[in-house]
């Protein structure tokens, strides 16, 4: 169990640091280029990082009021946290549930974008994501949620890296944004 919150920030900020993020020159999904790379995966994947992730997002809601019935976010970054949120959710008291959103409809069946929910009309929610640059995998999936009747409380990513996500996200979508940490703080 930790002790604080300002521990549970600083073991989640030290993993990301050790297992996330490397240094090079790459091409971002924003088509931006980078010289930082943070692969959230490395370290949301690790049994030792889920409970401390999860923490940290369900402190990030309660600061902001937000009390949602679940958490999504586009697959494949933010499944890891949408999970370790859900799980974590528990030891609240307050169970969360979670959902995926697809980058594609399914071709199949139900053909729809979101999995893991089947009653959406006015549910509140909290979009999640790993990593936001500029916002597009954020957007892309507070606007599948909208367009499946689910009220979005607000956004948080994992890690901002502080390259116009948040405004795109507040402005152009009126979606209130936070995060967990920014690029600056893991280096």
């Amino acid at each position: 169990m930790m002790t604080s919150d300002q521990e549970c920030w600083s073991r989640a900020r030290d993993l990301l640091r050790a297992l996330s993020v490397r240094r090079g020159d790459f091409l971002l999904r924003s088509g931006q280029r980078s010289d930082v790379y943070v692969d959230v995966k490395l370290t949301a994947c690790k049994a030792e990082a889920m409970p401390l992730l999860g923490r940290l997002f369900l402190d990030k809601m309660r600061e902001r009021g937000w009390r949602p019935a679940a958490v999504g976010g586009l697959t494949l970054g933010a499944d890891p946290l949408v999970t370790a949120i859900a799980r974590e959710s528990l030891e609240s008291g307050q169970p969360i549930d979670c959902f995926l959103v697809r980058k594609e409809p399914k071709k199949h069946g139900t053909q729809k974008y979101l999995e893991g929910m089947e009653a959406t009309e006015g549910r509140e929610v909290v979009i999640v994501d790993d990593v936001c640059t500029t916002g597009g995998s954020t957007i892309q999936a507070i606007e599948r949620s909208r367009e499946a009747g689910l009220q979005v409380l607000g956004a948080i990513c994992l890690v901002d890296r502080e390259m116009g996500g948040r405004e795109a996200i507040e402005q152009g979508l009126q979606c209130p944004f936070d995060r967990v940490f920014t690029l600056k703080d893991l280096e």
